[in-house]
């Protein structure tokens, strides 16, 4: 201890707590700038050490002083409590500082913070950045610290963004959905063991989706890889398929390169990449000569043209039918305005998959709606009074329910997707947009019937039928007809809505009417949860600079089932004040598995839910958290919080048995 305020040369003086403050016989760790100190009180003199022990890095602060040593609380190595000197044959010292107690309090002279040396990690992140990743979705943790600090010191760059979320699984949905609405990769940030397994869900979502995603997955020290540490799972046999591209970084590896790998496999392939970052690789210092990488002269162009033979079958045919039917997939999102283009020169309406609900308004001459299990007799009408069908962008799932029997051009990227489940007569292998441009501009004849009437009083037949099923009252809450035609009336014409998995969902489908709106979902996985985080995923979106999705109003349509698996996540939106709105149908039951096992005559069994108050739970975590009990509510809930500037919850006691 000293007592004459000497400078001391490349050290600054931090003054660490007012005398009293710790009692003697007492130890305490402080933060001095981004230095953790242990501080000591002993025979009535401050003294200052390291924190961590020299054994294993445990945390002295939180040790003991017994019988004039400090005892570390994770193995028990003693120090002497005054010089950080260690104590016993094995020992190693604990590097201790200059201690003054002045008139104010204690104070510690620290060595001036070294300037940072460049990483692994900065060169990783840099290149994610040069890339395009601009939100990184995560949580902090044990091994993945090297990584997170390069994405701090790029956030504090301006550089991109990260969101702490509450559950690695929300931060890979929320990675999936920014990548399904803008075809740009984000990142999502996990621990080794239990964090990277908690993000294979919503990397599942990302992979059968066709979305771009970089995982980053810390490891434990590659050292110690193989035998069983704590935490240490074989990560590239967990992801599996899961991820299209996975590389473990190594110490002799081209950390540039491989980060340059990851980012084009995630773009080109449109599907999950990872990159597995054992512990103490990513703090290695960086190679002389390493930069970081870019895309510049790694991507060429997408716009590939079709196979000439393959255009010509398809003009032959559409040139001879008269009621040609577009249907239009998520993998068509991109093209919309060519291929409204094609749509009104062959006079065909246009309907969608249900994960491509809204790339057309249901207001449009030509629009159809969506067809299948969620979507609208008039779409189903279409097909089946329509003479060839032109699918672009869209598989033939069950749940789609496409015509086999139709004869039918197929458009897709992908060739392994053509003719997946069963022959077609034309299929085309191109990209989308220049295809229908191609046909457009080739197409010099053909008798095609206008079925604009016919589709205008489709619609009228339908919207009646919706008005009488709002009209039907019952006891245990509000019909699904009702709910969705509040918010087709007060839903902005540019939102992002991000819709969940259940009976909501089908429902949202088939009542809902999009004009502009972007809607997101778990297509092929079908995944309940998906919502809540999804719509972070869109809220970060939303606040980019790229015109398409800029300022747009983010809303999510969940079940009580669907947001309880994440429900943690919407304290994630009050921490960043990110204006989501949700609309919540509360039944108190898994609703669709209950309908499920009545039409397979079992028992419903198990479906039943034990639910808080949601209105109030969104107010308890500082969001707006409105409940709807009555019809007559509705709309103002909606009107309100849709205006409200940060998180709100509409929470809709409906009925389970009207959807």
């Amino acid at each position: 201890m000293t007592d004459n305020h000497q400078e001391l040369e490349g050290r600054s003086w931090v003054k660490v707590l007012t005398e009293g403050e710790l009692p003697d016989g007492s130890a305490k760790a402080v933060m001095c700038g981004q230095k953790a100190v242990c501080l000591t009180h002993y025979d009535g003199q401050y003294a200052a050490m390291d924190n961590l022990c020299t054994h294993q890095g445990g945390p002295l602060g939180e040790g003991t002083i017994e019988n004039g040593l400090l005892r570390c609380p994770w193995h028990g190595w003693s120090f002497d409590p005054l010089t950080g000197k260690a104590q016993g044959r094995t020992g190693v010292d604990v590097e201790a500082f200059p201690v003054e107690v002045r008139t104010d309090g204690v104070y510690v002279a620290l060595p001036e913070e070294a300037t940072h040396v460049p990483n692994v990690s900065d060169v990783i992140a840099e290149t994610l950045v040069n890339w395009g990743v601009r939100w990184v979705f995560g949580m902090v943790g044990s091994s993945n610290l090297g990584m997170a600090d390069a994405l701090r010191r790029q956030e504090k760059a301006k550089t991109l963004r990260f969101i702490g979320i509450r559950h690695e699984g929300a931060a890979s949905f929320a990675a999936s959905a920014y990548g399904k609405l803008t075809g740009r990769p984000a990142a999502c940030l996990s621990i080794a063991g239990p964090g990277a397994t908690n993000m294979l869900t919503g990397l599942w979502d990302a992979n059968v989706d066709r979305s771009p995603v970089i995982a980053l997955t810390g490891q434990v020290d590659a050292q110690v890889l193989g035998p069983g540490a704590f935490q240490e799972l074989d990560l590239q046999a967990a992801f599996g398929k899961v991820a299209q591209w996975s590389q473990p970084v190594l110490h002799r590896s081209r950390f540039a390169e491989l980060a340059n790998l990851a980012c084009k496999s995630a773009l080109l392939n449109r599907g999950v990449s990872q990159l597995i970052l054992p512990d103490e690789i990513q703090v290695l210092p960086l190679p002389e000569g390493e930069t970081a990488g870019k895309p510049d002269g790694r991507i060429s162009s997408r716009e590939i043209s079709p196979p000439e033979e393959a255009v010509e079958g398809a003009l032959k045919l559409l040139r001879d039918v008269k009621r040609p039917l577009m249907i239009i997939g998520h993998g068509a999102r991109t093209h919309m305005p060519a291929i409204l283009d094609l749509a009104e020169e062959l006079n065909s309406p246009v309907i969608t998959t249900f994960k491509a609900k809204g790339q057309i308004s249901d207001r449009h001459p030509l629009g159809g709606g969506v067809i299948g299990r969620s979507g609208t007799p008039v779409a189903s009408w279409l097909m089946s009074e329509s003479d060839c069908l032109l699918v672009l962008g869209a598989s033939f799932s069950d749940h789609t329910g496409i015509s086999p029997t139709k004869p039918t051009i197929q458009v897709d990227f992908d060739p392994m997707t053509l003719g997946k489940f069963h022959a077609v007569d034309v299929p085309v292998w191109g990209e989308i947009g220049r295809t229908v441009k191609l046909l457009k501009s080739r197409l010099d004849s053909g008798e095609w019937v206008d079925q604009r009437p016919e589709l205008a009083e489709r619609w009228r037949l339908w919207r009646e039928e919706k008005k009488r099923r709002e009209a039907v009252t019952g006891e245990k809450g509000l019909n699904s007809a009702t709910i969705f035609a509040a918010m087709t009336r007060h839903v902005p014409d540019d939102a992002l809505i991000a819709v969940d998995v259940g009976n909501n969902t089908y429902s949202f489908g088939r009542y809902f009417e999009c004009t502009g709106q972007a809607v997101l979902m778990s297509g092929y996985l079908g995944s309940i949860g998906f919502g809540y985080p999804a719509a972070i995923g869109a809220w970060a979106a939303s606040q980019e600079g790229d015109p398409m999705f800029a300022n747009r109003p983010v809303v999510a349509v969940t079940g009580d089932g669907g947001f309880a698996q994440y429900m943690a996540e919407l304290t994630t939106a009050v921490k960043y004040q990110m204006k989501i709105t949700l609309v919540l149908l509360n039944n108190n039951e898994l609703g669709k598995i209950s309908k499920e096992q009545r039409s397979g005559n079992w028992p419903v069994w198990q479906t039943s839910l034990q639910n808080p108050n949601f209105a109030e739970y969104a107010r308890i975590c500082g969001a707006k958290g409105i409940r709807v009990t009555a019809k007559d509510e509705l709309d103002e809930a909606l009107v309100e919080s849709l205006a409200h500037e940060g998180p709100s919850l509409v929470e809709v006691m409906s009925d389970p048995d009207q959807i």
